[in-house]
């Protein structure tokens, strides 16, 4: 049980976002437009998550996802939209603070 609520939230193995990012992985920013505009990570894309599922043309299926929101909550909701719509490669990033933060 304590290993499938670590898959949920992202917490799996460990993975080098960075490098992910660096090979051409699209960031998802899934906060509300408020939020995203009161601060984002260059080159992410907003696309709140009660928006996400009508949205899905706007992400590059073949590439890898990355999803952030303020927290971890809801890119981890987003993570799992986009793997039951056939997003193959795709990752919670948590808030988009510390993912930031480790992109630097």
């Amino acid at each position: 049980m304590k290993e499938s609520i670590r898959k949920f939230f992202g917490k799996g193995r460990k993975t080098n976002i960075k490098q992910l990012v660096q090979n051409g992985a699209q960031i998802i920013d899934v906060r509300t437009i408020g939020e995203f505009n009161k601060g984002h990570i260059p080159g992410s894309v907003n696309i709140p998550l009660q928006d996400l599922s009508r949205n899905l043309s706007q992400i590059k299926i073949n590439k890898t996802v990355i999803t952030c929101c303020a927290s971890g909550m809801r890119s981890a909701s987003a993570k799992n939209v986009l793997k039951a719509n056939g997003f193959a490669e795709v990752y919670n990033g948590g808030g988009w603070q510390s993912l930031q933060n480790k992109l630097s």
